[in-house]
């Protein structure tokens, strides 16, 4: 039985699910051969990603080829209620309700896994958490799964060194499908689309801090430039900080940054990047947002005991007033700012990331019994074979190698 906000959204729902299927061809011919061959048949797959259309499509696709799927979301602010009755009307079990507290977001997971799953969809960890920390006896069936996130692949190798790592692994995020795509662009636009309908304010002219230059930032950081933002870069890699000045940013550490930054995006998977000691030399009125997966980049809760006054000025903007009475604005609660206070990476992006998930948890059932509890990368075949469905889709077409290039390449004797 789902757990849903409320059963009469669901029309809204199937509207939003039905409207990013159309702009998913990748997943939507996989979808048409899992149909056929029905890879999960009297297999069970829990899926935790972030709960809106884009992965209720991911959720559909799998029970059509022939899992039965269990669905909530990774983030309780990124759970949208019509989506979620939606794809429970679409025969999906879904768990999930938009600002659920702690208590209720986990009891979600746990309802999710209580099924004793084989396969799971991870997105940051928290269904890998739960099987090898606190409910291990949840993971007897398990053959192996999937993790969308750069915080949820570290996450991963730091539990397979320690040797506890509850099932093999497929690291998803590491896919070029995944970085090359999905974080650069899918983020780059996505940030950008919920801070400015969430500010209603121009980007153009202001100085934009971009905290970490991996994918994701440079995706941040590209698109804040195209749209005439003076950007800086903070970082700790030399040479992330080095290709960030080849590209024209300024790059300086956060302790200067933080004195110059109209807006402030971390995007780095670690915790504690803006702290008190920025908030105290911050211009009035700078908007701080987080775009890393977890809600500990900006230290939100430190903002709030130095503050005099707090009070929402605009759906999902939240004011804090300094004992200076400069305030500092925080965006969806210092939550992953795409989802907390927009709709998520567009559908052609994540029609690209979601065949990755697809055909990774299939990979896994053909090679289940093999494999250690290990993470392992997304096989090339499975990448090359979603890029050229992706650039059929797009009407594009490129060159193939002759047999001459491929041992021109390949050997020494020429």
């Amino acid at each position: 039985m789902s757990i849903v906000k409320d059963t009469a959204l669901a029309e809204s729902g199937r509207r939003k699910i039905h409207w990013v299927r159309d702009f998913m061809p990748a997943l939507g011919g996989i979808e048409a051969r899992f149909e056929k061959e029905k890879p999960f048949a009297g297999l069970r797959v829990a899926v935790s990603v972030h709960l809106e259309a884009k992965t209720a499509n991911l959720g559909y696709v799998l029970s059509k080829g022939g899992a039965e799927v269990r669905l909530t979301g990774s983030n309780p602010l990124s759970t949208q209620d019509d989506v979620a009755a939606g794809l429970a009307s679409m025969g999906v079990e879904t768990f999930g309700i938009h600002g659920a507290d702690p208590e209720t977001y986990k009891a979600h997971l746990l309802e999710t896994l209580s099924f004793k799953p084989h396969l799971i969809v991870d997105d940051g960890g928290d269904l890998v958490h739960l099987l090898g920390s606190e409910r291990p006896d949840l993971a007897e069936h398990l053959m192996g799964g999937c993790e969308e996130t750069t915080t949820g692949i570290l996450r991963l190798k730091a539990r397979e060194r320690e040797g506890i790592l509850p099932c093999p692994m497929m690291a998803v995020n590491d896919a070029k499908a995944k970085h090359y795509y999905d974080n650069k662009y899918g983020t780059g636009q996505s940030v950008w689309d919920a801070i400015m309908h969430t500010t209603n304010l121009v980007v153009a002219g202001k100085t934009v801090v971009v905290a970490g230059y991996g994918w994701c930032g440079k995706g941040v950081a590209m698109r804040a430039s195209g749209m005439g933002a003076n950007v800086i870069v903070t970082e700790v890699d030399s040479f992330k900080a080095l290709d960030a000045t080849m590209n024209g940013f300024r790059v300086m550490p956060m302790d200067e940054a933080a004195k110059y930054g109209d807006i402030f995006v971390t995007v780095t998977g670690c915790k504690d990047v803006i702290t008190p000691k920025h908030f105290q030399v911050m211009k009035n009125n700078a908007f701080l947002t987080n775009a890393g997966h977890f809600d500990c980049e900006v230290d939100v809760a430190a903002l709030a005991s130095m503050a005099v006054k707090r009070e929402v000025r605009r759906d999902d903007i939240e004011g804090f007033t300094l004992p200076d009475g400069k305030v500092l604005n925080v965006i969806g609660e210092g939550r992953l700012v795409n989802l907390a206070a927009g709709n998520g990476h567009p559908a052609e992006i994540m029609d690209m990331s979601f065949a990755v998930q697809a055909l990774a948890l299939e990979w896994l059932v053909k090679h289940q019994g093999s494999l250690e509890k290990k993470v392992y990368q997304v096989p090339d075949e499975i990448d090359d074979e979603i890029g050229r469905v992706k650039l059929a889709a797009m009407g594009l077409g490129i060159d193939t190698l002759t047999p001459e290039q491929v041992e021109y390449l390949n050997g020494w004797k020429a």
